[in-house]
C-alpha cells in the first residue's frame, strides 16, 4: 500500500512537471509566475511589457536571472513541455540552461525550442527594472550600477523602488546618484506636477556635469513652457560652468607639460648661461636618465621586486651621478678645447649626440624600452570636474623640488658663488682666484646631472628610446632664450608660460601649429628683448 501510494505521488510530480503549464528550468516555480511566462508567449509586445512590469514586482530570487536572459535576447521556451531555458546556439542545435543554477540541462534541435522575442522599448524596461531591483543589494558597486541604469533610462516604473533606496542608502556618493537619477524620472514624466518638475530641473542643475546637461538639454522642447524655459536656462548655467573649469582644465594641462619643458631645459639653462656653449647633445643626456631607469626597474625587477615601488626614488641619484660624470667626461674631453667658437662647439656636440644615440642602440636595442609606474605614480582623481593623475602631479613636485635644490645650490655654497662669478665676469673671477676650468667642469657636470633627473621623470610619461631627448631639445633651447639664458627664474617662467600657451592654442590649431605659433612669437619677442625675460646682469653680461 505504502509503495503504491509512493508511485503515485512521483507520477503526479512528473505529470505536473511536464503538462502543469510554463516552468523555469527544473527549479521549483513560484506560482505567481506561471500565468506572466505565458504572457511573455505572444506577439502582443504590450502584453509583453506589462507582463514584465509584473514579473519585476514578485518578490522571487529567480526573477533577476529570468530578465537578464530575457533582456539579452536568450530566453526560449521548450516546446514539449512550455520550460523557459537560457538557451545558448551550438551549431544548429541549442544548449539549453537552467536559469536559477546556470547548470546545462540537454541540447535540442532548433524546431524543439521556441525563442522569446523582445524588441529594443522593452530592453530599455527590462534594463531600468533590473536597476530598481538590485537599489537595495548589499554589494555597493551593484547598487550604484543600478542607479545608474535608472538614471539613462529613466522609467518610471522604478521611480517607487527608487524612493525606497534613497531613504535607505547610506554611503553619500550613491545616495548623490539616485537623488540624480529620481530627478530625470520625474522631469521625464509629463503626468508629474509642475512643481516637481521643476524642483527636478533645480535638481539636476545643482548637481552639474556634462550628463545632467545632456540630460536639461533633452527636456528643453518640453510641452510645457516653464518647465522647458527652467531646463534651458539650467543647461546654458552648466555649460558656462563646465567651459570655466576647461580654462582650469588647460592651466593644469600647461603646468604639466610646463614642468618636463622646466626639467629639460633647466640644466641647459646652466651650461648655456654660464659657459656659453650651444649643447646640443642635451637631449641625449636625457635619454641616458631614462635609459639609468630602465636598468634600475629591470634589475629590481629580477631580483627585488617589492622594491619595485623604490626604483625611481633609487634610479633618480643614479642619473644623476651617472650623467653628471658623463656630462665632465664631454666637457673635459671636447668641449674646453672649443670654448670662443660657437659654431665648432655645435658642432661637436651635435657629432657627440649622434655617438651617444647609436652607443645606446647597439647596447638596448632599438624599440621602446618598458619603464612602469610604481603604484603611487599610477591612476588619478578628480577635484571637481579637474582630473589630476597622480604621474603628472609627481613630475610637477619633483621638478619644483630640483628648481628650489638649484636656487639654494648657487645661493648658498661656494661652487654656487663660484658659478655666479664666472657667469658674471670670467676674466675678473679668474683673476680674484676662482679656477674658471674647473667651475665649467662642475657646471657642465651639474647640467647634465639634472638632464639625467630629467629623463627619469621623462621615463613614466614617454617611451624610453634612443629617440627620446629629440623630442625636446628645440623645445628647451626655446624656454631658455625666452626666459633668459642662465636665468632659473627665467627658465621656470618661459617653461610654464610656453606649456600654458601650447595647450590654449592646441584645442584652435592643433598640436603642430601651436608649436609653430609659439616658435614666432619667441622669435617676435626676442626682436624686443634679445636676452629674454630675465636677462642676467654683471659687467661681462652686459657688455
Amino acid at each position: 500500500m505504502a509503495s503504491a501510494l509512493r508511485l503515485m505521488l512521483f507520477a503526479g510530480l512528473w505529470l505536473g512537471l511536464t503538462f502543469g503549464g510554463a516552468h523555469i528550468g527544473f527549479a521549483q516555480t513560484n506560482p505567481q509566475l506561471t500565468p506572466l511566462l505565458e504572457k511573455l508567449d505572444t506577439r502582443n509586445f504590450k502584453q509583453k511589457a506589462d507582463a514584465v512590469t509584473a514579473i519585476a514586482a514578485i518578490d522571487d530570487p529567480m526573477v533577476v536571472p529570468l530578465l537578464k536572459t530575457l533582456g539579452a535576447g536568450d530566453l526560449y521556451r521548450r516546446k514539449s513541455d512550455g520550460t523557459y531555458f537560457r538557451a545558448i546556439r551550438k551549431g544548429s542545435a541549442f544548449a539549453l540552461h537552467d536559469l536559477v543554477s546556470g547548470d546545462e540541462v540537454e541540447t535540442l534541435s532548433k524546431s524543439a525550442v521556441e525563442r522569446i522575442i523582445v524588441n529594443n522599448s522593452m530592453r530599455g524596461q527590462i534594463d531600468a527594472l533590473l536597476g530598481s531591483l538590485t537599489l537595495r543589494s548589499a554589494d555597493p558597486k551593484q547598487r550604484l550600477s543600478a542607479a545608474q541604469s535608472l538614471l539613462k533610462e529613466r522609467d518610471p516604473s522604478g521611480l517607487s523602488a527608487l524612493e525606497a533606496a534613497i531613504e535607505a542608502e547610506e554611503q553619500d556618493h550613491i545616495r548623490d546618484v539616485m537623488i540624480a537619477a529620481r530627478s530625470a524620472i520625474v522631469l521625464y514624466d509629463t503626468s508629474a506636477a509642475q512643481a516637481d518638475r521643476l524642483a527636478a530641473v533645480a535638481a539636476l542643475k545643482a548637481r552639474g556635469g556634462r550628463s545632467m546637461m545632456s540630460l536639461l538639454s533633452g527636456a528643453a522642447g518640453d510641452q510645457d513652457p516653464e518647465v522647458a524655459d527652467a531646463a534651458t536656462a539650467a543647461a546654458a548655467a552648466i555649460d558656462k560652468e563646465l567651459q570655466f573649469w576647461a580654462l582650469g582644465q588647460n592651466v593644469l594641462y600647461g603646468l604639466s607639460l610646463g614642468s618636463v619643458l622646466l626639467l629639460a631645459a633647466i640644466g641647459l639653462a646652466i651650461t648655456f648661461g654660464v659657459m656659453g656653449v650651444i649643447n646640443m647633445a642635451h637631449g641625449e643626456l636625457v635619454m641616458l636618465g631614462a635609459y639609468t631607469t630602465f636598468v634600475v626597474q629591470d634589475a629590481i625587477r629580477s631580483s627585488a621586486p617589492h622594491l619595485f615601488d623604490y626604483s625611481l626614488l633609487i634610479a633618480a641619484p643614479l642619473a644623476f651621478s651617472i650623467v653628471g660624470l658623463v656630462g665632465i667626461a664631454i666637457e673635459r674631453g671636447v668641449v674646453r678645447f672649443l670654448y670662443g667658437r660657437p659654431l665648432e662647439t655645435l658642432l661637436a656636440t651635435w657629432g657627440i649626440s649622434l655617438l651617444l644615440q647609436q652607443t645606446v642602440r647597439s647596447i638596448f636595442g632599438p624599440t621602446n624600452k618598458e619603464v612602469g609606474n610604481p603604484s603611487w605614480m599610477t591612476g588619478g582623481f578628480e577635484l571637481g570636474y579637474l582630473t589630476i593623475t597622480y604621474n603628472r602631479m609627481w613630475i610637477l613636485v619633483f621638478a619644483l623640488a630640483v628648481f628650489a635644490g638649484l636656487l639654494l645650490l648657487l645661493k648658498k655654497t661656494a661652487i654656487g658663488l663660484q658659478m655666479r662669478a664666472v657667469t658674471q665676469n670670467r676674466a675678473m673671477a679668474s683673476d680674484m682666484g676662482v679656477r674658471s676650468g674647473m667651475v665649467d667642469a662642475m657646471t657642465f657636470g651639474l647640467g647634465a646631472g639634472v638632464a639625467g633627473l630629467a629623463g627619469v621623470a621623462l621615463s613614466q610619461i614617454d617611451n624610453v628610446s634612443p629617440n627620446l631627448g629629440q623630442g625636446y631639445i628645440v623645445d628647451s633651447f626655446m624656454v631658455v632664450v625666452f626666459g633668459g639664458a642662465g636665468n632659473l627664474w627665467g627658465a621656470l617662467a618661459g617653461a610654464f608660460t610656453l606649456g600654458i600657451a601650447n595647450k590654449f592654442l592646441e584645442p584652435f590649431s592643433g598640436a603642430v601649429l601651436a608649436k609653430v605659433l609659439v616658435l614666432v612669437f619667441i622669435i617676435l619677442f626676442i626682436q624686443k628683448r634679445p636676452r629674454g625675460l630675465f636677462p642676467l646682469k654683471g659687467r661681462a653680461v652686459e657688455s
